[in-house]
């Protein structure tokens, strides 16, 4: 179980294992064919990229509800990106062991998300009326789903 306090996007757990994985699959698509540069190639570095945004965007936002949506487009972007993980698999552009690594950390992201979103939904209904967030602890400890 981890515990952080955050101020920023940057500090949020969430948001340094996303650009974790956002480093894995930029390395990833360097390596594809060159058949795949322009349509696969770009496709994954869009959604990777969604991913972090959104985390970003919600945070600056500071609605819990607002903020839980863009979470919830992080979550929908991860998905999208684990099916392009697939088609690597299938197509055999990279090393198994190496999309499974990038799975592993898709998978972490993921958790971060929900534990995120439960916080978040939490510390909403805690304080009834209220919309604005605060600088707060928030913990990770299993996955859900939403």
């Amino acid at each position: 179980m981890s515990q952080g306090t955050f101020k920023t996007f940057q500090d949020l757990d969430v948001w340094k294992a996303a650009r974790e994985l956002r480093q894995q699959v930029y390395a990833l698509v360097k390596a594809l064919p060159p058949e795949e540069k322009f349509n696969l190639a770009s496709q994954m570095r869009r959604a990777v990229l969604s991913v972090t945004n959104n985390i970003a965007e919600g945070h600056g936002r500071y609605h819990y509800q607002e903020n839980i949506q863009f979470l919830r487009q992080s979550r929908g972007s991860l998905e999208e990106l684990l099916d392009d993980l697939t088609l690597c698999i299938d197509e055999r552009y990279a090393p198994a062991t190496e999309i499974k690594g990038i799975e592993n950390t898709l998978g972490r992201v993921r958790a971060l998300l929900n534990a995120y979103i439960r916080f978040l939904k939490e510390r909403k209904a805690a304080e009834p009326g209220t919309l604005r967030e605060t600088v707060a602890t928030y913990t990770v400890d299993e996955e859900e789903t939403f």
